[in-house]
């Protein structure tokens, strides 16, 4: 099984490419199911999770062709199923993306329950409960979720809680709908903006994405398009905490600003210094940080995907930080392997107690999902001493390239698959 040896305490200097936004991506390749014609899309990244669903579409007939590690060519003109439910489709979350997408085209859909990482409840009812306002049957039997409508009408829907997956899968639905739909209490995450963008691309009708009321105007069919995915604003702020943890002067490259202010905020509050440009940001940290409160929210809140980084960070602060996750109840399963390195944090419900301690010391510890497998890599980075990472595939789910991105910061981080590979990993390093 594959790990990561690291061995910490260098300042990690330098520039990094940031790859195209995997929550973005996710929800467009589903769309392209929604014409017949030809869909191109760049700046995918090359990742788990956009790999396994680009493989159960092609396993349900839609035509594929890679122009390149982060381009590909989609036609769906002749799809051969409706039903979507491989094993490795089970393991991500957005496979809930295919059955907007299809019922929108098709009438018809039936996937199997998302997966994912398991950080609390992903309820699907505000999903459910936007297409049956839009007309179609849902039900839910041997694991797969199957609707089907006559035909699909425009409905006021009002979202009980902001939820990005069922704003994203309604506004898919509703694009292929007769008459208007309105989606009250929509999310307003940068990847629902560029999934009406994209759709727009094809010929949809879509107004509002980025507020909290967005408009669809359905139309009778779609058409192929060309399109770039947005940055990965996590990924970005994962490199920028990065910076923060270990000390050091990074330049993330390729981001969109706006859509890191809520991080960003943070880092000055915690006494980094931040400089920024167009498309690049850049992270500078000299003193010890200082502690701060944070509570996840929906956009344009702090994001919960950045809540285990800037925990990490948090532990060294000095002085007392609490950090409030609104949105999943179960995202502190890093806690206890952060204790091993040595922090001093307490989880009351869906709160964390942190007390800043000097520094973190190596050990050997597991990744208990995507994002907070990246921050304790962030942590074993500033650490004294080697760690090993375990179950690196929850961090190969969301994140390119992650270890070579990070040895050209200065990071001493291998790829390893044995006792033998770390003693040699050992061995180099000294």
């Amino acid at each position: 099984m594959d790990q990561y040896a690291i061995k910490g305490g260098n300042p990690l200097v330098g520039e990094v490419e940031i790859g195209g936004a995997k929550n973005a991506a996710l929800p467009i390749l589903a769309a392209s199911v929604m014409t017949d014609e030809t869909v191109y899309i760049d700046n995918m990244p090359d990742v788990r999770d956009t790999n396994v669903l680009l493989k159960a579409m092609a396993n349900i007939g839609v035509m594929q062709k890679r122009t390149g590690r982060h381009s590909v060519t989609l036609n769906a003109g002749n799809i051969n199923s409706l039903v979507v439910e491989d094993d490795n489709i089970k393991k991500i979350r957005a496979s809930y993306y295919l059955i907007g997408a299809m019922l929108g085209k098709y009438k018809h859909a039936e996937v199997a329950l998302p997966g994912g990482c398991d950080i609390g409840c992903r309820a699907i009812d505000q999903h459910i409960k936007g297409f049956r306002a839009l007309g179609a049957e849902v039900i839910i039997e041997y694991g797969l979720i199957k609707t089907k409508a006559e035909k699909l009408v425009g409905s006021h829907i009002y979202m009980d809680c902001v939820s990005v997956g069922a704003t994203i899968n309604v506004m898919m639905a509703a694009t292929l709908a007769e008459g208007t739909t309105i989606i009250e209490n929509a999310a307003k995450e940068p990847h629902v903006v560029d999934l009406a963008n994209f759709l727009n691309s094809m010929g949809a009708n879509i107004k509002g994405a980025g507020t909290d009321v967005i408009r669809i105007k359905g139309v009778e069919k779609l058409h192929g398009t060309e399109y770039t995915v947005i940055p990965d604003q996590i990924e970005a702020g994962t490199f920028m905490f990065a910076a923060a943890v270990t000390k050091g002067d990074i330049v993330v490259k390729n981001v969109i600003p706006k859509h890191l202010e809520s991080i960003v905020a943070k880092l000055i509050e915690i006494g980094c210094e931040v400089e920024e440009a167009d498309d690049w940001m850049r992270v500078v940290a000299t003193k010890r940080l200082k502690t701060t409160h944070v509570k996840t929210l929906p956009y344009p809140g702090f994001p919960t995907d950045m809540q285990p980084q800037i925990a990490v960070a948090l532990g060294l602060s000095q002085g007392t930080s609490i950090v409030t996750d609104t949105i999943f109840e179960n995202r502190f399963k890093y806690v206890d392997e952060l204790i091993r390195m040595g922090a001093n944090i307490k989880v009351e419900g869906t709160t964390a107690i942190i007390d800043g301690v000097e520094k973190y010391t190596g050990a050997t510890i597991s990744a208990p999902d995507l994002r907070a497998g990246a921050a304790l890599v962030l942590g074993a980075l500033s650490a004294e001493g080697y760690s090993v990472i375990e179950d690196i595939h929850y961090i190969e789910r969301g994140y390119e390239d992650f270890p070579q991105k990070l040895q050209s910061l200065g990071a001493q981080i291998e790829l390893i698959e044995s006792e033998r590979d770390l003693q040699k990993f050992k061995l180099k390093i000294g």
